[in-house]
C-alpha cells in the first residue's frame, strides 16, 4: 500500500482552513511543523485530567503526571536509539540545548588558542554561542567552507582538524538549504583526533530515522516543534561519561540532591540539568508526537518526501526566472531560490495573498547568505502532510507573484 497522503492530512485541523479566500498551502514547516489532532488533545486531556507538577507530589495527579513525564523519556530514548533514558535532558529546544553545552561542557574543555569547527551552513544557534564561549576563553570559531552546490567541501574539512581543534559542531540536515551533512563520516574523522562532536538535528529528526550510537557524537540535539509537537520543549542527548563530568547549568529545584548554606550536592542524571518546573504539557505533547509518528511506515514516508523534492526541484528548473540556491548531493525538507529582479520578502507577501505559507529572509543563517552573496532568499520547507498538489499550487502562485513584480 502507498502513502496515503490524505489520511496523514486528515490528522492535522489547521490545514483544513481558508487563508486569504485560498486553501491553505503550508510550506514552512522548516520553521515548525503542524500538529496532528492526537497532540493537541493530549496537551487537552493533561490539562483537564491529571494537572500536576512532577516528581515530588504526594497524592494521584502528581503520580500520573510523573508517570506520563517520565514515560515519554525513554520513548525519545528508544526514538533515537540511546542506550539509556537518563542519557535524554529536557530544555527549551535546540538552541537552548547548544547553549547549555556550550556553557557547561564548554567552559571547562574550550581554552585559550583552542578552535571550535562550525560550518558555513549553520543556524545563527549553532554560531553565536560558541563565539560567546571563545571570546570568553581566548579561543577562535573556525568555519568550514561550503562547495557552491551548497555542501561542506570534505577536503577543507579535513584540512582544518588540526590538534587546536576542541570541537565539531554542525548541522546535520541545513535549515536554510535542505543539505544532508555527511556528519557520520566527518564526526569518525574528527574521533579519530579526539575532538569532541555536536550535531543539531533539529531539521533532520523530521524526514528520516536518528540513531546516535550508530552517528557517533558526543552531542545530538533537536526540537519538539520541528517534529509534529508543542513548542518550547527541546531535547539534549549526551553520552553519558561526558553529561556526568559537566557542572550543571542553571540551579533552582530538582536538580539538587542536598542543599545547605555550607554547599550543595547535585542531583543525578538526567536532573541534574533539569533545574525548576519543566515544560510538563510539551513532553506530554511530545510524547504523543513520538507516538503519531510509530503509526507511520517510515518507508513510505521517506519516498513520499523524496517524491516531493525531486518534483520540487523538476518544477524549479522549469521556471523562467527562478535560480535555485544550493543544490547539494542530497537534500531534505527545504528548498530555498530567488526570483530574478524581485525582493525575497515581496515574493513571500504575493504567496501569501494566495494562501501559500513560506519563509523569506536570512533564515538565521547570514554566514550562508554571505556566502552566496545573497540577502535572502525564498524558502519553500516540506513536510509529510504536504502533496504534489501544494507544491503546483507554489508555482502556480509564483507566475501570478510575476506579473506583478517582473
Amino acid at each position: 500500500m502507498d502513502f496515503d497522503v490524505n489520511a496523514v492530512r486528515a490528522q492535522f485541523p489547521i490545514l483544513n482552513q481558508m487563508v486569504n479566500g485560498s486553501p491553505l498551502v503550508y510550506l514552512d514547516s522548516a520553521a515548525t511543523t503542524q500538529k496532528p489532532q492526537s497532540v493537541i488533545d493530549a496537551i487537552t486531556d493533561y490539562y483537564t485530567g491529571y494537572n500536576s507538577n512532577v516528581h515530588r507530589g504526594a497524592h494521584a495527579l502528581a503520580d500520573k503526571a510523573t508517570i506520563a513525564f517520565e514515560a515519554v523519556r525513554q520513548k525519545v530514548a528508544a526514538f533515537i536509539n540511546s542506550p539509556a533514558p537518563e542519557q535524554v535532558l529536557w530544555t527549551r529546544g535546540t538552541t537552548e540545548s547548544i547553549n547549555l553545552v556550550a556553557h557547561s561542557w564548554g567552559d571547562s574543555h574550550i581554552g585559550e588558542g583552542d578552535v571550535i569547527l562550525v560550518s558555513e551552513l549553520e543556524h545563527h544557534a549553532n554560531i553565536v554561542p560558541w563565539q560567546i564561549l571563545a571570546q570568553k576563553k581566548g579561543a577562535k570559531v573556525v568555519p568550514i567552507p561550503l562547495t557552491d552546490a551548497g555542501d561542506i567541501d570534505q577536503q577543507a574539512f579535513t584540512a582544518l582538524l588540526t590538534d587546536k581543534v576542541k570541537l565539531l559542531a554542525v548541522s546535520h540536515v541545513s535549515n536554510a538549504l535542505g543539505s544532508v551533512n555527511p556528519v557520520k563520516a566527518m564526526v569518525a574523522q574528527a574521533k579519530e583526533k579526539g575532538i569532541t562532536t555536536l550535531l543539531d538535528g533539529a531539521q533532520a529528526v523530521a524526514h528520516f530515522p536518528i540513531d546516535v550510537q550508530a552517528l557517533g557524537c558526543d552531542f545530538y540535539v533537536f526540537s519538539g516543534h520541528k517534529l509534529f509537537g508543542p513548542t518550547g520543549i527541546g531535547v539534549l542527548w549526551g553520552q553519558k561519561e561526558l553529561l556526568a563530568s559537566m557542572p550543571p547549568y542553571q540551579g533552582g529545584g530538582e536538580m539538587i540532591e542536598t542543599v545547605s548554606f555550607e554547599g550543595t550536592t547535585f542531583n543525578g542524571l538526567p536532573f541534574k540539568f533539569e533545574a525548576g518546573t519543566p515544560h510538563i504539557e510539551g513532553v506530554i505533547g511530545f510524547g504523543a508526537a513520538i507516538d503519531f509518528l510509530a503509526t507511520l511506515n517510515h518507508e513510505q514516508v521517506a519516498a513520499h518526501e523524496a517524491d516531493l523534492m525531486a518534483y520540487i526541484i523538476e518544477q524549479a528548473k522549469a521556471c523562467t526566472g527562478l535560480t535555485l540556491i544550493g543544490q547539494a548531493a542530497h537534500q531534505a525538507g527545504a528548498f530555498s531560490f530567488l526570483l530574478e529582479g524581485a525582493h525575497p520578502a515581496d515574493v513571500g507577501m504575493l504567496l501569501d495573498q494566495q494562501g501559500i505559507a513560506v519563509r523569506t529572509g536570512h533564515h538565521c543563517a547570514q554566514p550562508l547568505m554571505s556566502r552566496f552573496n545573497i540577502p535572502g532568499t525564498v524558502r519553500a520547507s516540506l513536510s509529510i502532510y504536504n502533496t504534489r498538489d501544494d507544491i503546483d499550487r507554489l508555482f502556480a502562485g509564483l507566475e501570478k507573484a510575476k506579473q506583478f513584480l517582473l
